[in-house]
């Protein structure tokens, strides 16, 4: 099974065109795509009755990929334990009791841990790794690096192998080739679900970070139908490797991902839950048209 969907809901103005959507974003959203991924989590560990509200807003099948909170992956770099919580099991324990309504409702896909560009391969790191592994519990999560390190020609295989052997799901990455803080593209499935997250390929806006404008430009790129059906012809390879192949357009700075992921859609012969890809019109323009009838 391949699953569509986009980091975020709130930035993808095409899904908000009809009437009324716009003040409605999850449950108009959970109309196009059956699975999105959380990244408000990532910047603050949010309330458990936010989470309660999201899983009330969308449908029995509709799927959750929440992003771990950056204190959970060493974003901050502040030194460790640079977070607002007293330990590192305080800071789990409270992102674990925020996701508990998702999980309660049977629709947390999976806890993404995106670890830095400067965490690389090391034996302290692997460490970090199985401790997150062992705070998290029975919680499904989600692998994803960005230092080539771990997939440099000597360590490829060994860090697959550690990850499916620790119980995490691998995620494949298309991003910009720019140097040791990006990885390629590693085509290797998990036994139960498999993410593949899709960032663009803008190398110039990548390297950008900490300039004024970085976060309008680092995900600025429209995948072309060439790109797209090279992605569908992967994906179909990873779907007989894997229960689940969950793929997330994160292109999202020029507005592309919603546009991209219902192109791919098309591509594989799905549908939106919605069962067309036809937008209503405005109620505006059908309340005019009446006037003339």
């Amino acid at each position: 099974m391949i699953e569509i969907g986009l980091c975020g809901w709130g930035d993808h103005s095409e899904l908000y065109r009809e009437a009324g959507s716009a003040k409605n974003k999850l449950p108009v959203y959970a109309q196009w795509f059956r699975v999105v991924e959380v990244d408000s989590t990532f910047y603050a560990i949010q309330s458990p009755q936010t989470l309660e509200k999201w899983a009330a807003e969308t449908p029995d099948d509709f799927r959750f990929v929440i992003k771990a909170y950056q204190g959970m992956t060493g974003h901050a770099r502040g030194g460790k334990g640079f977070h607002p919580y007293e330990s590192e099991q305080a800071m789990f324990q409270a992102f674990l009791d925020a996701i508990e309504p998702i999980r309660q409702a049977g629709k947390l896909m999976a806890v993404l841990f995106q670890y830095p560009p400067w965490f690389n391969c090391t034996r302290q790191n692997v460490n970090t790794l199985r401790t997150a592994k062992a705070l998290m519990g029975d919680v499904p999560v989600a692998l994803e690096f960005r230092h080539q390190s771990w997939f440099s020609a000597e360590m490829r295989e060994k860090t697959i192998a550690f990850t499916k052997r620790e119980g995490w799901f691998h995620t494949v990455c298309d991003e910009p080739q720019a140097g040791d803080g990006s990885i390629p593209i590693v085509e290797s499935a998990t036994d139960e679900l498999t993410l593949v997250r899709l960032h663009g390929r803008n190398t110039d806006g990548w390297v950008s970070a900490g300039q004024p404008n970085w976060r309008d430009v680092r995900y600025l790129y429209r995948y072309n139908e060439a790109e797209l059906a090279e992605w569908a012809e992967r994906l179909k390879r990873l779907e007989q490797q894997t229960g689940k192949v969950c793929i997330l357009f994160n292109n999202n700075s020029g507005g592309d991902a919603a546009d991209n992921a219902l192109q791919l859609m098309a591509m594989l012969h799905q549908l939106p839950p919605r069962g067309s890809f036809r937008l209503a019109p405005p109620k505006e323009t059908a309340e005019q048209l009446e006037l003339f009838d």
